[in-house]
């Protein structure tokens, strides 16, 4: 299998590489993260306007770029590169995946300009990571529908121009069938936001639903059958996090091995040490495997459901080893510096420790492979 990239695609990580290299300042992203609205108007809008990124996942007769996996793939590792802020991933490989797949392709036009970001509400506080156990309701009203319920940890929420609120429309907890997708704005009456800053700096927000009343357009795809979307979601959602993380582990192994190259124990640099160069080694490891599970797990993206669910869970377990080796040991060999906030390794260390566990953790996805793999025919 060719994994060259396309004269394209390396003009597109070539472009947006340079640009954030230039223009995405750690100083100011740091700024930025410790400031409302937590993220910069600036580079969202130049991302839309200077690059066209925003593009990226909408197909071509819609106007936008028609890229696929290999793109998200690019676009995510140099965001991961970068540690972006702003909402890529939820905009456009999730909520805008699922405009797409739900057909309601009006906003991604708006999407393209910069001017709509999304958030997807799936979580509650009652439920881990097995969306058949989502509670929240929603039933007819009118000609409309009243949604009721909580959400926990929507990520991106505080910035999102609109929301993708997943609630079941029949059926019980549990239940396969009866989850529905609904579109709605933060404005919409009986809404309520908390919004807190996350453990790696960016934003996120706990959802009240107290008789939110939307209209009968508001419901997106087919009524009660979501589940498989919202799984497949999560399984694209993982495959661009993988690629994510490609990106800043490099950048974390980078750091490291600058540093203890300028760092001297007993008249000589730390990197001359038999013992931390067989460490390092082992972080470029890390770092390769997390790589080839991000490939394999975009490769795989249109592939039958059970054979991407697999490579997708095989990638999170994967990257949430790589996330922990190699942010542990970067730190450790940066001494005391590495949890200062002085050093972006800190910033890095943090972002890595969150995206163990987003979209379930690894005993999760270990069992969720075992499971699936006893499916496959003999």
């Amino acid at each position: 299998m060719d994994f060259e990239l396309s004269e394209e695609q390396s003009l597109l990580k070539s472009t947006l590489a340079h640009y954030l290299a230039q223009q995405y300042d750690f100083a100011k992203r740091t700024a930025a993260s410790r400031s409302e609205p937590g993220c910069r108007a600036d580079i969202w809008q130049g991302l839309a306007s200077d690059l066209g990124l925003l593009g990226v996942a909408v197909p071509l007769d819609a106007g936008g770029l028609g890229g696929g996996a290999v793109e998200q793939m690019i676009v995510m590792e140099e965001a991961g590169r970068a540690l972006l802020l702003e909402p890529l991933a939820e905009t456009l490989f999730q909520g805008g995946w699922l405009l797409q797949k739900c057909g309601a392709a009006g906003l991604l036009p708006l999407i393209m300009s910069g001017s709509v970001r999304l958030a997807v509400a799936i979580g509650e506080p009652d439920m881990r990571f097995d969306y058949e156990d989502i509670a929240a309701a929603a039933t007819r009203h009118g000609d409309g529908w009243r949604l009721c319920g909580h959400k926990a940890v929507v990520m991106a929420a505080p910035w999102a121009t609109h929301f993708l609120i997943a609630a079941r429309t029949s059926g019980a907890r549990g239940d396969a069938h009866g989850i529905s997708l609904f579109l709605t704005t933060p404005e919409a009456n009986g809404l309520t936001l908390h919004r807190y800053q996350t453990l790696d700096e960016r934003r996120a927000a706990d959802m009240e639903l107290k008789d939110v009343s939307v209209e009968a357009g508001a419901l997106i795809g087919e009524e009660g059958e979501a589940l498989a979307l919202l799984e497949e979601m999560r399984d694209r959602a993982i495959a661009a996090q993988a690629a994510e993380a490609t990106g800043l582990l490099d950048r974390l192994v980078r750091d490291t091995v600058d540093y203890a190259r300028q760092r001297k124990q007993f008249g000589q640099p730390i990197a001359a040490f038999q013992a931390l160069q067989h460490r390092i080694v082992d972080m470029h490891m890390h770092v390769e495997l997390a790589r080839s599970a991000a490939v394999l797990a975009s490769l795989k993206l249109d592939a039958p459901a059970t054979e991407r669910a697999l490579a997708s869970s095989a990638a999170k377990v994967t990257i949430a080893k790589a996330c922990r080796f190699v942010g542990q040991n970067s730190v450790q060999l940066h001494g005391g510096m590495g949890m200062t906030d002085d050093l972006p390794i800190g910033h890095y260390f943090k972002r890595a420790t969150v995206i163990e566990t987003e979209f379930g953790g690894e005993g999760w996805h270990l069992a969720r492979h075992v499971r699936l793999s006893r499916q496959l025919p003999v």
